[in-house]
């Protein structure tokens, strides 16, 4: 039996592992919990994630990617060999070839230092693969035509816009406003116009709940629980979808913005292919509620989130060597 290749979707937010054998087998937080005392790691992933808001003083929680950028490079090795070995599993005969996606603004230096850790994690070989070209692989578009595809991957602290054609990035943009962006956004509305502090996780559930990016016909509401500002004591508000658009509408722009001035800097025949085949959007940020409304209605341009947006870079990656193999033929 051929070893299945391995795709690994390194975020910001979650570490994805696909194989080709048997499809997503991990989906954890990319976060560590580090014991100072004993200079070890207690915890990463999921594990680590739940001991996060519960840390005694003498242990760090890390999050080794920040904004799509690697910020410490030991405690992502580490990391990344514990997800490799726990997607693997104990049977692994063969070494798998693995392919791990990369942020587009990544520097040499940082390549080489993911490289080095898949090698040492056990890989036969090494592909790494740029975010949009993943993104858009698991989105299930032909990549080796000569037809130009726009793809927007919103992440947790990137967004990646790119065109992509003949399996290569043309004209790409990337910038650091994401669904990390998005809960800030939630964070500092409420605080600043209900007095109320809500932590992350209830800013993401107001997200997911009543969040949009474009105005809806009748708005929904959501009762969200948290700390009056000035009295300090629990306080009960009531949000509003039209709220949540105001909120993120900063946001939100900059991400048309950029959409905008990739659109710009591509070559006409492209650009006319994009106009036929329409914008794709991927990544968990993409979930947001009417953000491919407003993607549309500001370009004009025909916009389509794809099923199961969260996995597509993790599908796409896996699925790298392949397509790849294929074209070379």
């Amino acid at each position: 039996m051929a070893a299945s290749d391995i795709g690994i979707d390194l975020g910001t937010r979650n570490c994805l592992v696909y194989s080709t054998g048997k499809g997503l087998v991990l989906k954890e937080p990319s976060i560590v919990v580090y014991d100072k005392d004993s200079e070890k790691i207690r915890a990463i992933g999921e594990e680590a994630r739940q001991m996060a808001g519960h840390v005694t003083s003498n242990m760090e929680v890390i999050r080794p990617i920040r904004q799509g950028v690697i910020v410490d490079y030991i405690v992502m090795e580490k990391m990344l060999k514990y997800f490799i070995s726990k997607a693997m599993g104990r049977r692994a005969f063969r070494k798998p070839r693995i392919s791990i996606c990369v942020p587009s603004g990544i520097t040499e230096i940082e390549r080489k230092a993911v490289e080095e850790a898949t090698y040492q994690a056990g890989a036969r070989e090494v592909f790494l693969v740029e975010e949009p070209i993943a993104a858009a692989i698991g989105a299930g578009l032909d990549v080796t035509r000569p037809y130009g595809n726009l793809i927007v991957d919103i992440g947790g602290g990137t967004t990646d816009v790119a065109v992509i054609s003949l399996a290569g990035v043309v004209v790409s943009s990337s910038i650091k406003v994401a669904g990390d962006a998005f809960d800030q956004a939630i964070m500092n509305y409420v605080r600043k116009n209900h007095s109320l502090f809500i932590g992350g996780d209830t800013a993401e559930a107001i997200k997911i709940q009543i969040g949009t990016a474009s105005e809806e016909a009748d708005p929904r509401t959501m009762e969200v629980k948290g700390r009056n500002v000035i009295t300090g004591l629990p306080k009960v508000a009531t949000l509003t979808s039209e709220e949540i658009r105001i909120a993120l509408k900063d946001a939100t722009g900059q991400i048309v913005e950029t959409v905008h001035s990739v659109l710009e800097k591509t070559p006409p025949e492209l650009a006319a292919d994009i106009v036929d085949r329409g914008i794709v959007l991927t990544g968990g940020g993409a979930l947001l509620h009417g953000m491919d409304t407003l993607i549309e209605q500001k370009t004009g341009v025909n916009t389509l989130t794809v099923q199961e947006a969260m996995s597509v870079v993790a599908v796409g990656t896996g699925k790298y060597a392949e397509v790849m193999a294929k074209m070379d033929e």
